[in-house]
């Protein structure tokens, strides 16, 4: 009758892990992913911001040639 109860409690537990700790770790992991996701952001648009700069410098070198 104790092992019984034993293997009620354990499996008790286990349904417990899975109904609390299942979307806890998805919500963590969406978390981490939304991190990501805003650093690659971040990325994108610093590439964007030097990709203006560089023409812009090209345009500029190009009218001090033309002026010479």
């Amino acid at each position: 009758m104790n092992d019984m109860w034993r293997v009620i409690g354990i499996i008790a537990l286990g349904l417990v892990v899975l109904v609390i700790g299942v979307p806890l770790l998805l919500a963590a992991a969406g978390i981490v992913l939304g991190g990501i996701g805003m650093i690659i952001g971040l990325a994108v648009a610093v590439i964007k911001l030097a990709v203006v700069v560089a023409i812009g410098y090209l345009a500029l070198v190009a009218i001090r040639a033309l002026m010479r």
